[in-house]
């Protein structure tokens, strides 16, 4: 787990050895523990390290393989790194270190591109083939390792966070119209390749792209689960559907093991991470740190979970650590989080996993957490409507369910030279769900969720939010295998149960029922989803702020319509619509845009 950044050029000039080293500084949260520089000819790269496996210097990054034929720099792990590591000796290749990294040179000299086939992991990948000079970069499967992208003419950067590139200069900052119709349409999130700044890009998930000495490049989506019912899963019953999830979540657990560190388990007492600290205890772990945060109650809203989680740690005998944030926390930590963000994430627990991350970081620097599982078994409350949807009305049913707003709506909240011509999101999801390989309304509802929305919501904020501590999150339910059971498994034992019905069963197999049978519930944080007063501050000084005005994103009267009752204006998914409105312009204001 690390920060990686680089250059490439076309125009025939040597790379901005001064600007890579600035990516790599703004990095250094990411990578504590080394940092490293390499250039040859057209291309330079960075890195800043996070050792979690092998400890030595051999390690360390960019590597260069044995047969000094590639040069590359890594972001993630390969949890079966040493088994590949065996195939990849019996055919011939050896090893300087014991580190994954060095596997993932070894692979791609072995089977080219298509090595991203053979790993089981997170990863983001820039590899440089010193005898064509071409760049090849690669993000899994998943997309929980990001991979930035600035392009001008005559020059490619890229690195692990956008913050990154605005570091090193000549990034066109100007805002991306469509993007802002995603952000004020999706609670947020700006899908692949799109980010809310036109001069930036994000390689999509699964995405191998190989770049050429003269610019050019060719992308390869290398991996998409079917949504629909197979042969091999003919004549399942319930609990074998419950028994094979089970064995699946079971192997994602242990994978995730993997490591020269202790690994520890960011436990909220749901269903998701509990179950995560009961398969560990059921392998034999043994005095597991598992970690949990909680805030102060505003306006009669509670602000922690600790009954259950207590409950989960007690039973397990885990190493408990419980974490009450104070309301005045939130305020001050606010700009720390913010300054976190690769992009603007509205969601209230990003204070919350920031605040928790850094306190775990003193203890471990790995944890599991359970991001991932309400996308891929359908826990969210709005799937049920989506289930019986005829096929020619989801996407508008889609939109009625999950969008914050309408295409119309934004008409009232924009300025004019800000507002795109079209429905831009109204139109992905119709194109989305167009594509055949999902069986079902609910099929192709999921396929959206879990591999366009969840890496640019949930997994994007854990992935800032611990990174900027040093702590590598793990997440065991966007393993790849267990995402293409869940793919595959009967939407109504998905549906069952209030949702998450194969999950639960499995989960009554291990744990108290209090927390199977738990109402659903988030990270709340009371101080924000209410606008206390500190925060509100922060709202209100931001949104004068003379860039602001200068920008002129928004309708005068809109604001000052949210500015006036702070607390009553909810989008139709019940967010705060000062919050998302105002984190934009924080954001913005707080990298210096």
């Amino acid at each position: 787990m690390c920060g990686l950044s680089g250059e490439m050029r076309f125009d025939g000039t040597r790379p901005d050895l001064a600007a890579v080293e600035r990516m790599s500084d703004r990095l250094a949260p990411r990578g504590p523990d080394g940092q490293g520089v390499w250039t040859r000819d057209a291309v330079a790269l960075g890195h800043r390290r996070l050792k979690i496996i092998d400890l030595s210097e051999r390690g360390a990054q960019p590597l260069t393989d044995t047969t000094g034929e590639v040069t590359g720099v890594f972001n993630g792990c390969i949890y079966n790194y040493r088994e590949l590591r065996a195939e990849l000796v019996a055919l011939g290749h050896r090893f300087r270190s014991t580190s994954d990294t060095e596997v993932v040179l070894a692979a791609y000299r072995q089977w080219g591109t298509a090595c991203v086939d053979h790993f089981h992991g997170m990863f983001a990948v820039a590899l440089v083939e010193h005898r064509t000079g071409r760049l090849i970069l690669i993000r899994d499967r998943l997309g929980i390792k990001p991979l930035y992208l600035a392009r001008t003419p005559g020059r490619l950067r890229f690195a692990s966070s956008l913050p990154a590139l605005l570091a090193a200069g000549d990034v066109d900052t100007s805002l991306d119209r469509a993007a802002l119709h995603q952000y004020l349409s999706w609670h947020a999130t700006v899908a692949a390749p799109r980010t809310v700044l036109a001069g930036v890009r994000k390689l999509p998930p699964a995405t191998v792209r190989v770049v050429e000495p003269d610019g050019t490049h060719r992308d390869h989506r290398y991996w998409q689960p079917s949504y629909t019912r197979r042969p091999e899963h003919l004549g399942m019953d319930a609990a074998e559907w419950r028994d094979a999830v089970l064995d699946a979540l079971r192997t994602a657990v242990q994978r995730r093991m993997v490591a020269d560190v202790p690994v520890g388990v960011l436990l909220s007492g749901g269903l998701d991470s509990s179950l995560i600290v009961a398969l560990l205890a059921d392998e034999g772990q043994r005095d597991l740190a598992t970690f949990s945060v909680g805030f102060e109650a505003e306006a009669g809203d509670e602000g922690d979970e600790f009954w259950y989680s207590d409950l989960v740690a007690r039973e397990f005998a885990t190493d408990h650590h419980q974490l009450l944030i104070p309301s005045r926390r939130v305020s001050t930590a606010l700009d720390g989080a913010v300054a976190a963000m690769s992009e603007p994430m509205m969601s209230h627990d990003v204070v919350a996993f920031h605040l928790l991350s850094e306190q775990v970081s003193r203890s471990v620097k790995v944890v599991q957490s359970g991001q991932g599982a309400d996308e891929v078994f359908a826990g969210y409350h709005w799937y049920p409507r989506l289930a019986d949807a005829p096929r020619e009305e989801e996407p508008q049913r889609y939109a009625e369910t999950y969008f914050d707003r309408s295409h119309q709506d934004l008409s009232a909240i924009l300025r004019p030279d800000m507002l795109t011509e079209d429905d831009v999101c109204g139109r992905f999801v119709r194109e989305h769900m167009a594509v055949p390989g999902a069986e079902t309304a609910l099929d192709a509802a999921l396929r959206l969720d879990t591999h366009v929305m969840l890496a640019d919501d949930p997994v994007k904020r854990v992935d800032n939010m611990t990174m900027d501590w040093g702590l590598e999150a793990r997440v065991p339910f966007l393993d790849h295998e267990l995402v293409e059971l869940a793919a595959a498994c009967p939407p109504e034992l998905k549906l069952a149960d209030g949702g998450k019905g194969v999950l639960k069963e499995a989960g009554r197999k291990l744990l108290p029922p209090e927390v199977v049978d738990r109402p659903k519930g988030y990270f709340p944080v009371p101080a924000i989803t209410h606008m206390a007063g500190p925060v509100l501050e922060r709202v209100r000084d931001a949104l004068s702020a003379p860039e602001a005005k200068r920008r002129g994103v928004f309708q005068d009267s809109y604001v000052t319509a949210l500015l006036a009752a702070p607390d009553r204006h909810r989008t139709k998914r019940g967010a705060n619509a000062l919050w998302q409105v105002a984190l934009l312009e924080i954001w913005l204001q707080t990298h210096g845009i």
